[in-house]
């Protein structure tokens, strides 16, 4: 993570891991949102500057960062499921240190409440038509399509990665 915290201006244009992504105005989101696949068929998408979640290209869900704490995946053995951890930025003596916390069962149930409340929003304003597209990488791609079959095809409930990572 990187020692300052600046806010996106252009996700459209910064997100080059995203090979397709499209920037889309949705009236029940007060910011415009950026979803984006990556090569490998993995998904991200940012409303706005956050809350922001990302996805393996097994429509698990690897990473977030909601409400300033960066939110991952991890494999519990015990459990032999994944489990989500936040980490919370902590500035000593001119560094940044991470300090952890395994997410209660509540805690992870209402994550993952409100992430599907935001993906169900977002699926239905694509269904009626009720957006608009601000932009797209590339300009004649099908994303909001594509978007669409991802957004129906996701699991639910959402299954946790087993690692942060896209793999």
């Amino acid at each position: 993570m990187a020692l300052q915290e600046n806010e996106r201006e252009d996700l459209l244009a910064e997100a080059t891991a995203l090979v397709e992504r499209v920037e889309l105005a949705v009236a029940a989101f007060e910011q415009p949102l950026v979803a984006g696949f990556r090569r490998d068929g993995s998904a991200s998408i940012y409303f706005g500057a956050e809350p922001a979640y990302h996805f393996n290209s097994q429509c698990e869900l690897r990473r977030g960062y909601v409400e300033g704490l960066l939110y991952k995946a991890e494999w519990i053995n015990a459990t032999k499921q994944g489990r989500l951890v936040s980490l919370r930025r902590h500035r000593v003596a001119g560094k940044v240190q991470l300090r952890r916390h395994d997410l209660t069962d509540d805690e992870a149930s209402r994550f993952l409440g409100t992430l599907v409340t935001r993906l169900t929003i977002l699926r239905e304003a694509i269904d009626q038509g009720s957006y608009r597209i601000v932009g797209q990488v590339p300009a004649d791609g099908k994303i909001v399509e594509r978007l669409r079959v991802w957004l129906v095809r996701l699991p639910m409930p959402i299954v946790i990665a087993s690692s942060p990572r896209v793999q």
